[in-house]
């Protein structure tokens, strides 16, 4: 797998200096946080994370460009997974992780198809420091914090080049609603192959740029078009095939559920100077002796000055 995964990461870093990055210009700016803490109020499994996205392309038309290469996207990420209990977890119960992720994607459309590529390298365990970090936010909203058992059982250091492509058609349903079924594989720090669709309701979020965040499945803006105000309702669901995950190692007995299913609903708002987006995703289980699902929160609240 390497050997592939590592070919296309370069390709995908040189990109900026090739020849096409003259006739790129910055084209948008996109993030998003999630959080079980504001989807249903507990902390564990799929806990927090944080991606957010710089674009640069050519000037934007309202559709992606034609050509591999010419918008790319630079992500970045951040992730930690908790068992259930964080100070004297069950036996079974998943181990601490946290990871740091960076990347480069690029988004053409062909044929009424529009395809991310991508690559990303992933850093896990201590040297992350998320640990750390997770410690002194709970410290300061006085909430429970890992136990030291938990933390020494965490996953290990490591850096786990990732590939990613994602191939989806947006079929419009009258005038002002669109279906985008999609089909999604990765190999790196979780291998699988995924297939869902998201249905969108409303005025705003058409010839924008959306990506997908990979814990929820929830797309955020990345583009944004000022054209229109007012709201897009969201909904979507996805079902995988997980065959390995650094998350939950089979060296250590974790047996991946046959699927992984995620369902999810939420709402844009566009004002003339500021949107925001809030969504909830329900998560089903991830290994077999995962105690239950779980539901988490997402928001983006952008103002411009």
């Amino acid at each position: 797998m390497l050997r592939f995964l590592v070919p296309v990461l370069a390709a995908l870093l040189l990109l900026p200096v090739g020849a096409q990055a003259t006739e790129r210009e910055r084209l948008g700016y996109g993030r998003l946080i999630s959080n079980d803490s504001i989807g249903e109020f507990r902390d564990r499994e799929r806990t927090g994370s944080y991606v957010s996205s710089r674009v640069w392309g050519p000037q934007w038309t309202g559709r992606l460009p034609d050509r591999f290469g010419q918008l790319i996207e630079l992500r970045l990420g951040v992730e930690v997974l908790a068992p259930a209990n964080l100070r004297r977890p069950q036996a079974g119960s998943r181990p601490w992780a946290g990871a740091l992720s960076v990347g480069m994607h690029t988004h053409f459309e062909r044929d009424a198809a529009e395809y991310s590529v991508g690559a990303a390298i992933y850093a896990t365990g201590p040297q992350t420091h998320l640990d750390d970090l997770q410690r002194g936010i709970h410290d300061i909203i006085d909430a429970t914090s890992p136990s030291d058992r938990v933390l020494d059982n965490q996953i290990e250091d490591g850096f786990h080049p990732t590939v990613l492509v994602e191939i989806g058609r947006s079929v419009p349903i009258g005038a002002r609603t669109s279906l985008r079924p999609f089909v999604e594989g990765q190999a790196g720090i979780e291998t699988f192959v995924r297939a869902g669709f998201d249905l969108t309701f409303g005025d705003i979020t058409r010839g924008e740029m959306l990506v997908r965040d990979s814990t929820t499945g929830q797309r955020y803006r990345v583009v944004q078009s000022r054209d229109a105000t007012g709201f897009a309702f969201v909904v979507g669901a996805d079902i995988a095939r997980v065959s390995d995950s650094v998350f939950l190692p089979s060296d250590r007995s974790y047996d991946l559920t046959p699927r992984r299913d995620r369902v999810r609903a939420g709402v844009h708002w566009q004002g003339k100077r500021a949107s925001a987006f809030y969504g909830l995703t329900w998560l089903g289980k991830e290994y077999e002796t995962q105690p239950d699902h779980q539901l988490v929160g997402s928001v983006r609240i952008k103002i411009d000055f």
